[in-house]
């Protein structure tokens, strides 16, 4: 496991990660079939395959400022997960790195790099240790763990006004609760982040409502990821602001002790939502990352 300093590896950061910020035309997009469902997904640029995996209460949206960079050396998939966006609700048992595996079969891919963040990292992760020969490089950002159970150190403030918002059948209240909690915090001291926040989050509001009323149906593997991270072979980068919260701080400490190949670039003045907060650091951090 190695540790970088984020201003070192930034410096060496190849010149094509100050790409144009122009966002790149959909070449392909659709629905995928799934198990109970069905998955939105855009494809964009041409090159080996990167696909992206959105935090939970968003959507592929909150890519869009990684689309030029990336595509200027890769074919870049986003898809939003079930439950977000423009796929199906989450209100029947699923696996979200099952709903990966078949995306990723229906639309001809063999070998990715994969790109998670929070939910989307613990996705990647569980997807890694289950088809570890499709998974070239791995990134994950700020990421959750299947498995953990020490919660002790999370913020549980917001949880009251969330509570009294389902009650209220109130489902962007329930999301607008969110957006106060330790998460997200730094993201929301930034003006113009905060109300491209606020729209993603009350775009996906109607999560909340399910969660409020049948609980989480996502199903995990019956071995969780933190029993075995040493089998992760693949070479992996880690990211994480350094604002974050607690308990994904404490999940990165254990991956990169656990993980036999892992880089680790804390980011400066950014929190759990490092892509968006910081995306010149995180673009440059992840480029440099992929292309040597």
């Amino acid at each position: 496991m190695l540790i970088v300093a984020a201003a070192c590896l930034f410096a060496a950061a190849p010149r094509s990660s100050r790409a144009s910020r122009q966002t790149p035309r959909v070449s392909d997009s659709g629905f995928v079939s799934v198990s109970g469902g069905r998955i939105y997904y855009e494809a964009f640029g041409s090159g080996p395959t990167v696909i992206l995996l959105h935090g939970a209460l968003l959507d592929r949206r909150m890519w869009d400022q990684q689309l030029p960079v990336l595509t200027a050396h890769f074919r870049v998939i986003r898809f939003d997960a079930r439950g977000f966006g423009r796929s199906s609700p989450a209100d029947t048992a699923y696996s979200g790195a099952e709903d990966l595996y078949v995306l990723m079969r229906q639309l001809g891919v063999q070998h990715t790099v994969l790109v998670g963040l929070s939910l989307g990292g613990r996705t990647v992760i569980d997807f890694t240790l289950a088809h570890p020969d499709m998974v070239q490089k791995l990134v994950v950002a700020g990421p959750g763990l299947s498995g953990w159970t020490d919660w002790s150190r999370e913020d549980t403030t917001w949880r009251a006004e969330a509570r009294h918002a389902g009650y209220a059948n109130d489902s962007v209240g329930m999301a607008m609760s969110w957006l106060t909690a330790d998460y997200m915090r730094a993201a929301m001291e930034r003006p113009e982040l905060a109300k491209r926040l606020r729209v993603l989050a009350a775009d996906n509001a109607a999560y909340w409502m399910g969660l409020f009323r049948h609980g989480d149906l996502e199903r995990v593997a019956d071995s969780p990821a933190i029993t075995r991270l040493s089998q992760i072979r693949t070479p992996t980068l880690v990211v994480v602001g350094d604002r974050d919260s607690p308990v994904i701080c404490k999940i990165v400490d254990t991956l990169a002790a656990r993980l036999p190949r892992a880089t680790v670039v804390r980011v400066p003045n950014a929190g759990h939502m490092v892509n968006m907060e910081q995306p010149a650091a995180f673009d440059r951090a992840v480029v440099a990352f992929l292309l040597k």
